[in-house]
């Protein structure tokens, strides 16, 4: 639509996650930097809350890309949905570690085949990583039966089994704190809450994912249009992904090459949700 008329190879600001867009912002990259440590320090569950919107699924799979890339150590799995009873969830974990299993197994049969599994790979000096997206979504159930994985002794050279990290919306955290997942909590020792973007961060954000998509050029984005995209995101990624098309859009419509304040003005017109974080900001901005 509009790639050619602004020298683009792409769409810069998909929504579909691409960790070939991924910005080392302090956010973000401290985020990346935590989960690996918990990893290294062998924390059973790590946790990581935050926004619709603020990244989540994309720090979850650059981490996932980086433990594969040291594939002789980590196994990794990777449950996107997991609005499943506790059998489902094990046969998508089962799915996930490549093990072939007879439809007519039984939960308990399941349940030896995994912890098998998973300690055959300890064994081997392997740890199992288990990442699951929109944590929030789990029932009860089927956070005790993955807890109940993390019980498995550890291999003899002290390896261990499984490692869980949950990624989640805020309300991922009165979930876990449910009388029936009280054995769950003690072992979510390391928690990490994914921050929102800055006016700085959303600039660099802006320009990072354009030179991705093969802009060239001189500052496509005026400072009063990245002002403005910044209030009406609240520094959101998915928020600033929305905005920045709808603007390089109106743009586009206009012929215009420069994007102002005027063009984010008509994106955040289209945009309901970005309409209310700007009269949020302007009402914490004249406080």
């Amino acid at each position: 639509m509009y790639i050619e008329h602004f020298g683009l190879a792409q769409y810069p600001f998909s929504l579909t996650p691409n960790t070939r867009y991924f910005l080392k912002l302090p956010s973000h990259q401290d985020a990346f930097d935590f989960i690996i440590a918990a990893l290294e320090y062998e924390s059973t569950f790590t946790k990581i809350t935050g926004e619709v919107g603020t990244g989540k699924t994309m720090l979850c799979r650059k981490v996932l890309n980086a433990l594969e890339a040291h594939g002789n150590r980590y196994v990794t799995a990777f449950i996107p949905n997991p609005v499943l009873d506790e059998e489902s969830i094990m046969y998508a974990l089962a799915e996930e570690l490549k093990l072939s299993i007879d439809p007519a197994t039984n939960y308990f049969e399941l349940l030896k085949i995994i912890s098998d599994e998973l300690t055959r790979l300890s064994t081997l000096g392997r740890t199992a990583v288990l990442f699951i997206d929109e944590a929030q979504a789990m029932t009860e159930e089927s956070l005790e039966a993955i807890r109940l994985l993390t019980t498995i002794e550890k291999g003899l050279d002290g390896t261990m089994p499984l490692q869980i990290i949950l990624f989640g919306q805020a309300e991922l955290d009165e979930l876990l704190k449910r009388p029936a997942l009280h054995a769950l909590n003690p072992d979510i020792i390391v928690s990490y809450q994914l921050a929102s973007l800055d006016r700085d961060g959303v600039e660099a954000y802006l320009d990072h994912r354009l030179m991705k998509a093969g802009f060239n050029g001189t500052q496509l984005f005026t400072q009063k249009a990245i002002d403005l995209i910044f209030r009406g995101s609240s520094g959101i990624p998915r928020l600033i992904n929305i905005l920045a098309h709808k603007t390089l859009m109106a743009a586009f419509g206009k012929g215009d090459h420069i994007l102002t304040d005027k063009h984010v003005e008509l994106a955040i017109e289209d945009t309901e949700s970005a309409q209310q974080q700007k009269i949020r900001a302007r009402r914490l901005f004249t406080m």
